[in-house]
């Protein structure tokens, strides 16, 4: 039977010891969820104890880099949720028409899905001729993934009835092409995104943006963690700019609550005071 205590030390251990040999930081993370991923990377590396799976973590670098796949969260679909990308084209798009240069940011892009999203209805709304989103991730396979913007055609179809739900215009189709069991999506929206490492534990605002989306990130985060995230956003935001999060995410009870009003509470889109 499995000391729980134990294995709670040695998980902070060697989330210490990741951040001071990688710098990558998941001491501010839910523990809940630490717990889960770490227990996946342990049967994944046959590591009976998290001492085994630290050891090799901190003397095999290739060995870390592919258990980020099992310390960051890669899930995530083209117009997750259609219902908040109709409210982003009905709510957002038309405060982002009035600027000559619009910037975006999409906080934990994971595999890019949402930021090819983004890129399309842009497009279709006019803006992305003038507009730049950043697409930001600490997981570096993930950035690689969302840049290349290559996905399983397995998932087309379930991208395509989230598009026409989210009000698309046209056809997906338009938007990608297929070889072989893959669908790459058009050139030409990459040339609007900047993909880039970036912590919200760690790293400090790099840019001011009119939209910042951050969807189903935080609820992995710890109290302490997610305000630090949004003061980041906050920070980044122009006046009376928005912010998007997930679903089952919050800004009630939040450090920087009084910093935003909500704009569509059913989607989670909130807007900076002035």
């Amino acid at each position: 039977m499995r000391d729980e205590a134990l294995f709670d030390l040695e998980l902070k251990l060697l989330l210490e010891a990741i951040y001071r040999r990688y710098q990558q930081d998941f001491r501010g993370y839910a523990m809940s969820s630490v717990r889960r991923r770490v227990q996946q990377a342990m049967a994944h590396f046959d590591c009976e104890r998290v001492s085994d799976l630290q050891h090799r973590l901190l003397h095999e670098p290739d060995t870390f880099a592919q258990a980020m796949r099992y310390l960051t969260v890669q899930v995530s679909e083209m117009f997750r949720d259609p219902g908040y990308f109709t409210s982003l084209q009905e709510t957002v798009f038309p405060f982002l028409a009035t600027f000559p240069s619009i910037k975006l940011w999409v906080a934990g892009c994971s595999a890019g899905e949402e930021v090819w999203s983004l890129a399309i209805l842009l497009r279709e709304a006019g803006l992305l001729e003038r507009s730049l989103i950043y697409a930001t991730d600490i997981n570096p396979e993930a950035l690689r993934k969302a840049e290349a913007g290559t996905y399983d055609v397995t998932r087309v179809a379930g991208f395509s009835a989230n598009y026409l739900a989210a009000g698309g215009r046209a056809s997906l189709s338009d938007y990608y092409t297929s070889a072989y069991s893959g669908a790459t999506f058009d050139r030409s929206l990459r040339r609007h995104m900047v993909f880039a490492d970036h912590s919200l534990a760690t790293d400090a605002v790099f840019s001011e943006v009119q939209f910042v989306s951050c969807r189903n990130v935080l609820i992995y985060f710890s109290r302490e963690l997610q305000d630090r995230a949004v003061g980041l956003f906050k920070d980044s935001l122009v006046h009376r700019g928005f912010l998007g999060l997930g679903g089952r995410e919050s800004l009630q009870f939040g450090a920087h609550a009084s910093a935003f009003e909500t704009c569509d509470p059913a989607q989670r889109i909130y807007r900076k005071r002035p």
